[in-house]
């Protein structure tokens, strides 16, 4: 549970990698059935390092350095990757992306699980208040029924 949590803490703009991630899963769909030419090669290549640059505003100092030895650069002196390299460096960093976002999911799942179990037994997390108090005094709410009837008699 530790280390999940420590995931969840290393992104630092979710939302960012979320997107960065969507569009590279649906490029990889793209392309699996298309054989590129060179252009789209060059294209597809220069794609996947923004994403990879884009992705590393929003990760951790840890997560970066995990991306960079997993992510091979393209031996350029060929000419453009193949189609076959690109499919693969895509679908490496989409797997990537996929576990990043299922160790995120599971400390999340991890916290509600513990906020449940702690208030099983009474116990909240600091900052939380009972249903039914009020934040300031800590005294249950007035209800609006109560305030009537205490101003007034029974017959009236």
């Amino acid at each position: 549970m530790a280390r999940a949590q420590h995931d969840q803490a290393d992104v630092s703009s979710p939302a960012k990698v979320m997107r960065i991630g969507t569009m590279v899963k649906q490029l990889l769909e793209e392309v699996r059935g298309t054989e590129l030419d060179e252009k789209g090669r060059e294209r597809l290549a220069e794609i996947h390092r923004r994403s990879i640059d884009e992705l590393e505003e929003g990760l951790s100092k840890d997560l970066i350095e995990e991306l960079e030895r997993l992510d091979l650069p393209f031996d350029s002196t060929d000419g453009p990757p193949t189609t076959s390299e690109l499919r693969i460096a895509q679908a490496q960093l989409v797997g990537w992306l996929e576990g990043l976002f299922h160790g995120i999911q599971t400390a999340i799942m991890a916290q509600q699980a513990m906020a449940q179990q702690m208030g099983g037994r009474g116990q909240l997390p600091p900052g939380m208040v009972p249903p039914g108090m009020t934040p300031a005094e800590g005294q249950p709410d007035e209800k609006e029924s109560d305030r009537d009837d205490r101003g007034t008699g029974n017959y009236l």
